[in-house]
């Protein structure tokens, strides 16, 4: 977490106190629900994250010229809201694959489209049909990331992508 989402982190668990003292409940349990989800959005692009840089520094060890970057914060046009997260890059000489993901933080930046948590973006540079767009998707017992197609978005899928940028 980096020191803007932890001072936001904060100011939301101070405004959370505040309305429960004040009586607003109602103004409580949305701040609370928010908190809930910001946490959840967090994970589950840490996941994502941790997962392509893991996958990355393993043929690191078979290919020396994988480079892994990141980024934060960053920002990335979304259909049409303004994502706030962070991006990876993974270099393999001149190839690189680049995941962006985030979530929007102010009214200005727009609204989540269909019901998403937050969304990311793999890009392989060069190769824009390679490429795939992700929402993250609550269900019953927790949070997906899906292909804006609908299917779902899982460790295969990140090694994948890394196959195509050492392959290709």
């Amino acid at each position: 977490m980096n020191d803007q989402d932890q001072g936001w982190h904060e100011l939301l668990a101070s405004k959370i106190e505040q309305a429960r003292i004040s009586g607003r409940h109602d103004i409580a349990d949305y701040l609370t629900l928010k908190q809930s989800n910001d946490a959840i959005r967090q994970a589950a692009v840490n996941w994502l994250f941790d997962s392509f840089v893991e996958f990355a520094l393993e043929a690191g060890r078979r290919q020396p010229a994988v480079t892994v970057e990141r980024e934060e914060p960053h920002e990335f046009d979304f259909r049409g809201g303004r994502m706030v997260g962070s991006l990876v890059r993974v270099r393999f000489g001149v190839r690189n694959l680049t995941v962006e993901a985030g979530w929007t933080r102010a009214p200005s930046h727009g609204f989540m489209r269909g019901g998403a948590l937050a969304a990311a973006r793999v890009t392989h540079f060069g190769l824009p049909k390679s490429g795939i767009e992700l929402e993250l998707v609550k269900g019953d017992a927790t949070a997906t990331w899906q292909s804006t197609g609908g299917g779902a978005f899982d460790l295969e899928q990140v090694a994948g992508h890394l196959e195509i940028l050492i392959l290709n």
